[in-house]
């Protein structure tokens, strides 16, 4: 069966008997033709279900109208929020968006970008994996970006929009010291990547602050998937003096440690707190229901939209705001309750005091 060729824009015109200038001002909103021939126009478009090339427009007037996006895992709540926010400001200022997912591959992350360029898109928001070397290709090609969530350096001040992960991860931290607990582990996940590194900083200031060490074998590093979350939680259980308390540094490391706990029967909290950085809608619904930090996912989208939407369209113009820093909450429900177990350092004795 052969193809039906695509409808041309001078199909439309010979199909409602008008002009392609007339066509044309029609679908850029340009208010030049009269009601009845606009409802024909729009009519004839319908009819042969005409669909603009945006992709030759765009090289012929040199302004396109679609953006890019890139996040590492198109699998995690918090990313999808993301693109969400995006999606909408993007649509609302009649911007079309193409998403890819590097999978958190630094070389998949390279190929996705080298592909938005060729698509000649206007600008890009990205949750990188390898932030450094993807601002510098940026920098090079005078590419508009934003970063969202991952910062390329600590103190980045170029267009981001990131939250205040080391106050709330020392505010987490925080949560289980007032519980009591003392012997406290953390899961983070890759130390090159901003994120991670503000949330560890954050968990180490809380633990000084409250003169409490952090012991080898509780600090574990994974890489934000399930698999190291659980990995890292078997190692844990398998010390001799497990952790009374996990702060565990994304939503999918959580669902690996909830795993690793339920296999080895250890009860959550009597035996071992969990608390999460990253909330996700089904959080409420486990048991039990998860104390979590929540970070505004759409509104973090929508800034990183708006911040992009304000470069592409206004090129030479110094925004007002190259970094916008968001609050992030902790929510405390059941996965976080006091130690059943006296603490390490309480179990050591003190040497007695001598009569005088």
């Amino acid at each position: 069966m052969q193809k039906k060729p695509f409808a041309t824009i001078r199909d439309v015109a010979r199909l409602a008997s008008v002009s392609v200038a007339t066509v044309s001002g029609v679908m850029n909103h340009k208010g030049v033709a009269r009601p009845q021939v606009q409802k024909r126009v729009e009519e004839a478009m319908k009819a042969l279900d005409y669909h603009p090339d945006r992709m030759a427009r765009s090289l012929k007037t040199g302004l396109s109208k679609v953006i890019g996006m890139v996040v590492p895992d198109l699998k995690n709540q918090f990313f999808v929020d993301l693109m969400c926010g995006v999606e909408e400001v993007a649509r609302g200022e009649g911007f079309s968006v193409i998403f890819s997912n590097s999978n958190e591959d630094q070389a998949i992350e390279k190929e996705n970008l080298s592909m938005l360029y060729s698509q000649r898109v206007a600008g890009a928001v990205v949750c990188s994996t390898d932030a450094y070397t993807t601002y510098d290709s940026a920098m090079m090609r005078r590419f508009p970006m934003v970063f969202v969530d991952r910062l390329p350096v600590v103190g980045f001040k170029g267009r981001a929009v990131t939250v205040e992960s080391r106050r709330v991860a020392r505010m987490a931290t925080q949560h289980l010291i007032d519980l009591g607990h003392q012997d406290i582990a953390i899961i983070t996940g890759r130390m090159d990547l901003s994120g991670a590194y503000q949330r560890a900083e954050g968990f180490r200031q809380a633990m000084q602050e409250a003169r409490l060490p952090i012991r080898d074998g509780y600090f574990r590093t994974g890489d934000f998937s399930v698999a190291s979350g659980y990995a890292c939680t078997l190692d844990l259980l398998s010390m001799k003096e497990p952790p009374t308390a996990i702060f565990s540094s994304n939503n999918n490391m959580t669902l690996g440690l909830m795993q690793a706990l339920t296999e080895r029967n250890v009860l959550c909290p009597a035996d071992i707190s969990v608390l999460s950085y990253d909330d996700f809608p089904w959080a409420a619904y486990f048991h039990p229901k998860l104390t979590a930090v929540a970070q505004p996912g759409l509104e973090m989208g929508s800034q990183a939209a708006k911040m992009l939407l304000e470069a592409i369209q206004s090129p030479n113009e110094t925004p007002e705001e190259h970094l916008v820093v968001l609050e992030a909450e902790l929510i405390v429900r059941e996965s976080t309750a006091p130690p059943k177990r006296t603490s390490r350092l309480e179990k050591l004795e003190l040497p007695a005091l001598s009569a005088h």
